[in-house]
């Protein structure tokens, strides 16, 4: 047997993958009424935007400390409050603990209406049922911290060693006793590990929390882009960027 004859390239399948795809390509761009060629066309504008952005206004910084603080304020003060209601509900969300399957059911089931929202929807219908501040702000993280963390947390539950719980049961040990001295103990690193996950996560959102209202330098960020201050959207992308990286390498 040759060579040639055990080797298959099957180019007429790549072929036809190459062009279905091409299909798909075009008939989404007819569909989106896409055109391309706006993007060369209105080269001009966007190297004028690109010019003012590539020089941030550093002069304009002193006045973003403030915001800045608050929204750092804002993400600690949500992921506490959010981590502080998830640690009950991670335990109810699992038989393991419940030992009723209805209870645990229900309290997924809540938690996946809350994991549903946009983070940004949320913020909006809590803007317009508590107002325009950094407290509605600190609402919506404290919500989608909660609904993070307790989904994070009863499926770490569900994967623990459970001849702890077996040991505890055997000994007559109440539901809250065995979650406490044969659960919490094997699942606390992943708790405080899930904790800072959300606190980074929070402090990147609640940046993007100003542009409905929610407070904090989103706020600026915002109303700067509206007035087409691109030298003051420079220096405050600028802080916010060194702000997540600082907080990524704690």
């Amino acid at each position: 047997m040759k060579i040639k004859d055990t080797v298959h390239f099957a180019w007429y399948k790549k072929a036809m993958t190459i062009i279905v795809l091409g299909l798909f390509l075009l008939f989404s761009m007819r569909i989106t009424d896409a055109d391309f060629t706006k993007v060369i066309t209105n080269s001009d504008q966007m190297w004028a935007f690109l010019s003012r952005l590539m020089h941030p206004d550093f002069s304009y910084f002193p006045k973003l400390v403030s915001p800045l603080i608050k929204t750092l304020q804002m993400s600690l003060l949500g992921t506490f409050l959010g981590v502080l209601l998830a640690v009950p509900v991670s335990f109810l969300a699992t038989p393991i603990v419940t030992g009723n399957k209805i209870i645990s059911v229900f309290f997924r089931f809540l938690l996946g209406v809350i994991r549903t929202i946009p983070t940004l929807l949320l913020a909006a219908l809590l803007v317009a049922v508590f107002g325009i501040g950094e407290a509605t702000g600190v609402i919506t993280i404290a919500i989608f911290t909660f609904g993070m963390v307790s989904q994070l947390m009863f499926q770490a539950i569900e994967t623990i060693d459970f001849e702890p719980i077996e040991a505890q049961l055997a000994v007559g040990a109440t539901r809250t006793q065995m979650a406490v001295w044969a659960i919490a103990p094997q699942i606390f690193s992943q708790f405080v590990s899930y904790s800072f996950y959300a606190f980074e996560v929070n402090v990147r959102a609640s940046t993007v929390l100003g542009y409905v209202g929610a407070g904090g330098i989103g706020v600026i960020l915002n109303s700067s882009l509206a007035l087409m201050k691109y030298e003051r959207v420079s220096i405050i992308i600028l802080t916010i960027l060194v702000t997540v990286f600082i907080v990524d390498k704690m």
